[in-house]
């Protein structure tokens, strides 16, 4: 028995297969006496003994019980203070333990990979049955590993709470994993913590002004890396707040032709009921009223924060509002597919040839497969019909596109249009072209886009390769640099703005452009985090997610 199942110090005297416990052991001290823990003094003098009752991992599925017969010795020196004493098994059981250190090893295992609740429901299949509580216990007693000297650190912040409480997170490049999790991103507690960790020789991080303090305070002779997907992001920040106030002018511009034929499908949303139009103007005039009163304040001095406060916006929306010239209008939805699109082309043919009977349409298109009710071809037909209606229930409710007998051309969403001009050409459609194609006539947007794709494309061609040549280096800060000068010329407020953003923060950006290092691997580490965050449903304090994030490997 003690090959199959080992107890250090300790042998098996009986095996209870029979117990309500499931494996009861029988189990003794080795060895004939025991030292004085006071004054480690031998002794063999066995004053009496009882039985300790400790759980342990358990064998082919079941619970194993250990009933340890513990016994205590008299101390045979006179001058201790202890008369007696009992003896220590040390390598198999903690002092005062209810289960063995290797059932505890185990079950704190399940714990920090798993969390209090959901460990305690894995543990009772596997015979290792104890309660979340137990495991909280285990999680906070388990010693943290030793810190260890980083030389490349990574540097990012996390949510604890989205929108309200941020902590940071700093990532050890080099050896891929976590140093440490601290509470906020403020400077003080970044600074700090890199003067208690001396040797940091390269950060990556985003472009935080907060961590750009914290590094010149705490490690200063360190070098700054700006993270180069933030530098994408901000370059369609960038664009996203240039569209913004420049959508009304591209609007009116001519669309240009694509290549592709897309099969016939809806190009609007059905028509609207008269309730419903009536609430869509109502949010409009609230819109238009947020926007000059945001416009007024701007243009009179008042701080964009300030502006948010009083009357109660988003900053993203302030911001918004402020850059845009006139009141930027909501983008046209395209409509998701419909069970009426195959028959759309069927539907057109008929409508031209002078069809406007619903119901007939209905009946035809039910012919060939259609499985929708009648409704669905009345509400296409109604806005098609060349003689108006009668008004009531069915009537056009007015203040749409068809109303009016013209459809302006969709253009995509400012948001939309910053992804489509940041992304790689290579990877943009022939409609996508041809949307791109269209804002380019505008003398302005092509200046603007080509300064963004040129920016993007100096970002990605750092990130191809891991190993920085000398001579690649020093082109892609030659281009940076010219990039740099053309931006801060080209005349459009918001490029400008973004160029001396960049020029403020030259150092970071040219060592992103230059250097291996990227904050891909902080990331990462943060997809983690939240992952351990959420097996807490998000109820976690912050010493106990620190906890589980040092101790998972």
């Amino acid at each position: 028995m003690e090959t199959l199942y080992p107890l250090p110090g300790c042998r098996v005297d009986r095996v209870d297969h029979d117990s309500a416990a499931g494996v009861v052991l029988g189990v003794s001290m080795e060895g004939t006496g025991a030292r004085c823990p006071s004054c480690q003094t031998p002794s063999t003098a066995v004053h009496g003994s009882y039985v300790r009752r400790p759980a342990d991992l358990p064998a082919t599925g079941r619970v194993v019980q250990l009933e340890l017969r513990v016994r205590r010795f008299c101390c045979r020196n006179p001058e201790c203070s202890r008369r007696t004493f009992a003896e220590r098994p040390v390598r198999l059981l903690a002092p005062q333990a209810r289960r063995t250190r290797r059932l505890a090893t185990a079950q704190c295992a399940v714990a920090i990979t798993a969390g209090a609740e959901a460990g305690a429901r894995l543990l009772k299949p596997l015979a290792m049955p104890t309660s979340p509580d137990t495991l909280l216990r285990l999680i906070r007693r388990a010693p943290l590993p030793p810190p260890s000297p980083g030389r490349v650190l990574g540097l990012d912040d996390w949510a604890l709470r989205k929108g309200r409480t941020y902590g940071s997170i700093l990532v050890d490049l080099e050896a891929h994993c976590v140093r440490d999790v601290l509470p906020d991103r403020s400077t003080p507690t970044v600074s700090a913590w890199l003067r208690q960790h001396p040797g940091v020789e390269v950060i990556a991080r985003d472009r935080s002004t907060e961590y750009t303090r914290a590094a010149v305070l705490g490690a200063p002779e360190a070098q700054q890396v700006a993270d180069r997907w933030h530098l994408l992001l901000n370059g369609r920040q960038m664009m996203e707040r240039w569209m913004t106030s420049a959508h009304p002018r591209l609007r009116a511009l001519p669309a240009v032709s694509s290549t592709d034929t897309h099969p016939a499908r809806r190009h609007t949303s059905f028509s609207r009921t008269h309730a419903e139009a009536h609430a869509r103007e109502e949010s409009r005039s609230r819109r238009v009223a947020a926007y000059e009163a945001v416009r007024r304040r701007h243009l009179a001095g008042e701080p964009l924060l300030r502006i948010s406060h009083t009357l109660g916006l988003a900053r993203g929306t302030v911001r918004k509002y402020a850059a845009a010239e006139v009141f930027p209008e909501r983008a046209a939805r395209v409509p998701r597919p419909s069970i009426l699109d195959p028959y759309l082309e069927y539907l057109t043919r008929r409508h031209v040839a002078g069809c406007e009977n619903g119901r007939e349409l209905w009946r035809e298109i039910c012919a060939q497969g259609f499985r929708g009710t009648s409704r669905q071809v009345h509400r296409w037909l109604q806005v098609r019909r060349t003689v108006r209606p009668r008004s009531g229930a069915r009537g056009d409710p007015g203040g749409n596109w068809w109303s009016k007998g013209t459809r302006p051309d969709a253009l995509p969403s400012p948001k939309q249009l910053a992804w489509l001009c940041v992304k790689r050409t290579s990877e943009l459609t022939s409609a996508e072209t041809a949307t791109l194609a269209r804002i380019e006539q505008d003398e302005e947007a092509s200046r603007v886009l080509s300064l963004a794709r040129r920016f993007c494309d100096l970002v990605r061609s750092r990130g191809v390769s891991q190993r920085a040549r000398p001579t690649r280096s020093s082109r892609s800060c030659r281009r940076f640099e010219t990039w740099l000068g053309e931006a801060r010329t080209c005349g459009v407020r918001a490029v400008e703005t973004f160029a001396e953003d960049l020029e403020q923060d030259g150092d970071a950006v040219r060592a992103a452009l230059t250097s291996p290092w990227s904050n891909a691997q902080a990331e990462g580490q943060i997809t983690k985090l939240k992952l351990l965050k959420r097996q807490m449903y998000g109820r976690a304090n912050f010493d106990l997610l620190r906890r589980r994030v040092l101790l998972t490997v």
